[in-house]
């Protein structure tokens, strides 16, 4: 079975169902279908990267407040919101840096004070279950939107490198980057890609690599540290990579060396994208600064995928993210279109001009 033959993660049954999700961590090895019962289950599959990527973790994280929120045993409504309460406030511990996260937890929350004071305890459950599935389609919609106006900018023949994984992995199962990349190939255009490795989990090589050639993409696998090389010899003619989270001035968080990709693709004069929707965007962060760095478990350098790789008791530093200045964008991609050369007044202009709605986002 590929990739393309299922999805990443969504609900099967009503209210007493189930998520089913890819194991991740298997890939490419293995392809195995994980069931997701509890809330404590989907805390584990985000923290451990069973599921991973801005855009499915929002979709996990309104998924797993149904989780949590289903087995309450309160019968008013009071009640009932403490209990939704505590849920969100522990699957918020999941991970720091994708905003996505906390959109998820934020619109579940909302969703359920805004009903009907009568509402009863098992109404509102399942009304949270329907949103979690609207949220879930949603995504879907939005993915294929971002390759609808992120494919005019990869011209035929040309080549683009990715970094990490942007795919139908890391939503609910098209992707942002890479639905760049499908999205061409449906037009028929012909092109190719790079990927690079993607150290120290191997994001790019394990997954990115395994999506496109997967779906029959021309795709080429490099180490990070050849992006350099791969540029200068004049082999890349575009950059386009997801992001975590996106400041007001639109600085771009992403898996860690996408800021050095920027900086060589800004020093050999090759346009770099980011491809997100709107729902990645942080405006409440004046700038990439305030973001907040994963830090993570130092044996994923020091061991990695492959046994023993670094003396066990070295020390290690370990950021799972980077910020790349909006200086060296030449475009952010959402849903609506390209806000191009971003800047604070551009990226709020956008958010403007499409109707998002103001409290939550600007």
């Amino acid at each position: 079975m590929t990739q393309q033959e299922t999805r990443t993660l969504w609900w099967e049954g009503g209210l007493d169902g189930v998520c089913k999700m890819i194991e991740q961590t298997k890939l490419p090895g293995t392809l195995e279908i994980i069931d997701v019962t509890t809330q404590e289950e989907m805390w584990d599959a985000i923290k451990r990267l069973a599921v991973r990527g801005a855009p499915a973790i929002g979709v996990s994280a309104a998924i797993g407040t149904v989780l949590g929120i289903r087995s309450s045993a309160a019968s008013d409504r009071a009640a009932f919101l403490e209990d939704l309460e505590a849920t969100t406030d522990y699957l918020a511990t999941s991970r720091p840096t994708a905003v996505n996260l906390f959109w998820g937890l934020d619109r579940m929350t909302r969703v359920a004070h805004a009903t009907p004071a009568d509402m009863s305890v098992p109404d509102l459950k399942q009304h949270l279950l329907d949103e979690a599935i609207t949220i879930w389609n949603e995504d879907r919609a939005i993915c294929r939107a971002l390759g609808k106006h992120g494919h005019p900018l990869l011209a035929p023949g040309e080549a683009a490198l990715t970094h990490c994984n942007a795919g139908g992995l890391a939503t609910a199962d098209y992707g942002t980057a890479l639905a760049v990349f499908f999205a061409a190939q449906e037009a028929g255009k012909e092109f190719s890609v790079f990927a690079d490795e993607t150290r120290p989990l191997n994001q790019g090589s394990r997954l990115t690599a395994w999506e496109l050639h997967n779906r029959g993409i021309d795709v080429t696998l490099i180490c990070d540290n050849m992006a350099g090389q791969v540029m200068k010899e004049g082999r890349i003619h575009k950059v386009f990579v997801g992001s975590d989270r996106i400041a007001a001035n639109g600085d771009a968080c992403n898996k860690i060396g996408t800021y050095s990709v920027s900086v060589l693709a800004k020093a050999h004069g090759v346009p770099f994208y980011v491809v997100a929707p709107t729902s990645t965007f942080d405006m409440t962060l004046a700038d990439g600064s305030l973001i907040p760095i994963e830090q993570r478990d130092p044996d994923e350098i020091r061991r990695g995928y492959s046994g023993i790789n670094a003396p066990a008791d070295v020390k290690v530093y370990n950021p799972a993210f980077d910020v790349t200045p909006h200086e060296n964008i030449a475009g952010i991609v959402t849903e609506f279109g390209v806000i191009e050369n971003p800047d604070t007044e551009k990226v709020r202009k956008h958010f403007i001009e499409n109707g998002v709605i103001a409290e939550e986002r600007v």
